[in-house]
């Protein structure tokens, strides 16, 4: 939450959908959450690896097995979307919890 407001705030846009990767994206409460907490669609690629599947695109590309990035597109598969479920006050205490948390965690450490 807090690394999309601060990039919102630089872009002065609104993030329509967050795009996610990475072995965290398997737990669909995780996701889901995300998606109620930014109040934003979250987009979930069937396959998850998706650094390693642009590499050997890249690859296949100097190969010659692609020839621009279109071909690519037509490979993308399914994907999951989670959509926002959670009402607004409900997401207003769930902030409000995570910052009272950050606040708490803060200068631990010495």
């Amino acid at each position: 939450l807090d690394l999309v407001r601060a990039m919102e705030k630089d872009t002065g846009e609104r993030l329509p959908s967050l795009r996610v990767d990475g072995g965290a994206t398997a737990n669909h409460y995780l996701m889901q959450f995300q998606s109620d907490i930014l109040d934003a669609p979250v987009e979930r690629p069937q396959n998850v690896d998706t650094t390693a599947l642009g590499v050997a695109y890249l690859a296949g590309m100097e190969a010659g097995i692609w020839n621009n990035v279109d071909d690519l597109l037509k490979l993308q598969s399914d994907r999951t979307f989670f959509r926002p479920a959670m009402g607004a006050e409900r997401r207003a205490r769930e902030i409000r919890y995570w910052n009272k948390a950050v606040d708490r965690v803060k200068n631990w450490v010495d």
